[in-house]
């Protein structure tokens, strides 16, 4: 049987006051477990897991509107389990910057009262330090999502190969090779793939999220070939015809201009050298997009349609006026599943507002997804990698 605790009871546990917790409860944040018959709020043990997460990420310097949606969806084991993973990691990352913001002080004290000029450089480093934590709130965001969809594809895909070792079959990787990543995220491609990897290389992997970027480092480990760049694909950083292939894993169709991004690709890669891009079709996961308006017609996953701007239908074509021998290979492929939390946490990842709808209607919502997936659920996949050359 549960046991349910007052506010007071449940303040006292957890070490808060009892404004604190009634705060939460009118700001959406923790609300009670139940409510007796004369409206006194009801807390169970389930709902100090909620709160842990309240506390940390305000700990960590999220707003409260940020915390509300991060937190959506945490009483479910798995989804618990997943977010509990991602603070330790920014925890730990946290503990980093702490130390480089105390090296960096006891540098400048003793410069200070050795009586020497102050490095200035040093002391911007400091303030760049202890400015970090503004960027936690999207290194959060973009770990849960890439997360949560990593793990509905890894786990019950029908294609047991796996995407990341597919495309990385098809890159043809040799010898002395030299390599670019655009979008490179938290490194999958490369740290599922570290057996395979020939001798020799030198691959740039690079992300406009630097917070992202340690996520790779983290995954791939101390390895020799690995170098790390931030740095937006619209202005690469390189010399021309520095690269003999260059990888962007779903990443074009969010470049603000493709165009201008491709013709920065062309420019870096040798002649003869070779472009990977990944991409999708209208019809791929269309089931989820179908599940979730059936819910709320309101709901919109993503505001734009990705596909449109570089897809599978249309990427041939627009490749084709920067570059030669334009070939897709398509990944055949499917999901089937019958648990609706890895659904769940995939469509809470979305980049639209289905967040800011479901907060509200969260218990109604799993009930829905749980009631449509009990007796199975099929997902289309629609996706490949164009290959073509400069």
């Amino acid at each position: 049987m549960k046991t349910y605790y007052t506010s007071g009871e449940f303040a006292k546990k957890a070490h808060v006051s009892i404004r604190t917790i009634r705060y939460y409860d009118q700001k959406n944040l923790l609300k009670p477990s139940t409510h007796t018959a004369s409206g006194a709020r009801r807390y169970t043990d389930a709902d100090f897991a909620k709160l842990q997460q309240i506390l940390l990420l305000k700990y960590l310097g999220f707003s409260l509107t940020d915390i509300r949606e991060m937190t959506l969806g945490s009483g479910d084991r798995q989804l618990l389990l997943d977010s509990l993973q991602i603070q330790k990691r920014l925890v730990e990352e946290r503990l980093k910057e702490m130390r480089n913001v105390a090296t960096a002080i006891d540098s400048t004290s003793s410069t200070l009262k050795a009586g020497q000029e102050v490095d200035w450089n040093k002391m911007l480093d400091l303030i760049h330090l202890t400015s970090m934590n503004q960027s936690l709130s999207t290194q959060y965001q973009n770990a849960s999502n890439i997360s949560a969809r990593i793990k509905l594809h890894r786990d019950y895909s029908l294609n047991k190969e796996g995407w990341f070792h597919w495309l990385f079959r098809q890159l043809d990787l040799k010898l002395g090779m030299k390599i670019l990543e655009l979008g490179a995220g938290n490194g999958t491609l490369w740290a599922q793939n570290l057996d395979r990897i020939p001798k020799g290389l030198t691959i740039v992997l690079s992300d406009i999220s630097e917070g992202i970027l340690a996520d790779a480092k983290n995954e791939i480990g101390d390895r020799a070939e690995f170098q790390y760049a931030v740095f937006d694909a619209q202005k690469i950083p390189f010399a021309d015809n520095t690269f003999d292939l260059v990888i962007a894993n779903h990443m074009l169709f969010y470049c603000d201009n493709i165009s201008k991004t491709l013709k920065e690709i062309k420019r870096v890669m040798k002649k003869g050298a070779s472009f990977a891009c990944s991409t999708y079709s209208k019809r791929h996961m269309h089931e989820i997009t179908d599940l979730v308006q059936e819910f709320n017609p309101e709901i919109v996953l993503s505001s734009t349609n990705l596909y449109d701007r570089f897809g599978l239908d249309n990427g041939a074509e627009i490749l084709s006026h920067d570059f030669t021998d334009v070939t897709c290979y398509k990944y055949e492929d499917a999901i089937e599943l019958s648990e609706s939390t890895p659904v769940i946490s995939y469509i809470l990842s979305c980049h639209g507002n289905q967040n800011s709808i479901l907060l509200d209607h969260y218990n109604e919502f799993k009930n829905y997804v749980d009631d449509k997936v009990s007796d199975g659920f099929h997902i289309t996949k629609d996706v490949g990698c164009f290959i073509c050359k400069k």
